[in-house]
């Protein structure tokens, strides 16, 4: 009569439960970063949260969830005859290498998914917050301003900063009621925009060069290079900057 290895009796008993804890860590980690997202009232920290964690939380409880399934899996393949293998310890450590397989394979598919797939909903989510209408400490809706219109409202060096180098932008959002206003800044580099060679949104800005300098009367020409880390695809796009007389308010 074939005995079973105490230490495969012990590590098979652990093999639901940790399947089932892991699974709940997944859904823990999605509802403690939903949570952190709830507890900030302004958008713009919300943006900036969002922009700096989503992605490597998501990661995070997908990994989670990758290993809730390989125990399950590993639990369920332990209730199995396997004769050929000549015994229970020999099948043990046999689906213990297919688990092990199956985590590594796992971890590069999903790698990379999250890594081409979801940027395009992180970013559906920042363009929302981005654009979700502010409230004044006086309780007014506030006007989001046109990039004419905030000209005016911005400070000289915010706006040589944000015509010099292209990569920032500011947003004024305005009460028109109260005339308070609120400047929120962003980084478009941080940013990825859909690759016209492969296709996934995993191209950022990798670096901006002034060609032409803005003159009083002349516009300039500021060339921004691309980079895409997932095929590495590289690609540099002009774009024109307004003449500085057609940036006085």
């Amino acid at each position: 009569m074939e005995t079973t290895p105490h230490f495969v009796e012990a590590l098979d008993a652990y093999l639901i439960p940790g399947a089932y804890g892991f699974a709940a860590v997944a859904g823990l980690i999605l509802l403690y970063h939903e949570f952190r997202i709830f507890q900030i009232k302004d958008y713009k920290a919300q943006y900036d949260y969002v922009n700096l964690h989503e992605i490597r939380y998501f990661w995070y409880a997908v990994m989670a969830l990758i290993l809730a399934v390989a125990l399950y899996i590993n639990a369920a393949a332990s209730r199995i005859s396997m004769d050929i293998f000549g015994s229970k310890e020999t099948w043990f450590y046999v689906r213990t290498f297919m688990t092990l397989s199956f985590l590594v394979i796992t971890y590069f598919l999903f790698y990379s998914l999250v890594r081409i797939y979801y940027p395009r909903f992180v970013e559906k989510r920042l363009a929302k917050l981005r654009t979700k209408p502010r409230i004044s400490p006086s309780g007014n809706v506030m006007r989001r301003l046109s990039e004419h219109e905030e000209e005016a409202h911005l400070e000289a060096s915010q706006f040589a900063e944000q015509k010099e180098v292209h990569t920032v932008d500011y947003d004024v959002w305005l009460d028109d009621a109260t005339g308070y206003k609120k400047i929120e800044k962003y980084h478009s580099y941080q940013h990825a925009i859909e690759c016209s060679e492969c296709g996934y949104v995993t191209m950022k800005i990798a670096s901006e060069e002034i060609e032409k300098a803005p003159a009083a009367s002349e516009s300039g020409l500021i060339i921004k290079h691309y980079k895409c880390s997932y095929c590495g695809h590289r690609e540099a796009k002009e774009v024109v900057v307004a003449a500085l007389s057609e940036n006085i308010a």
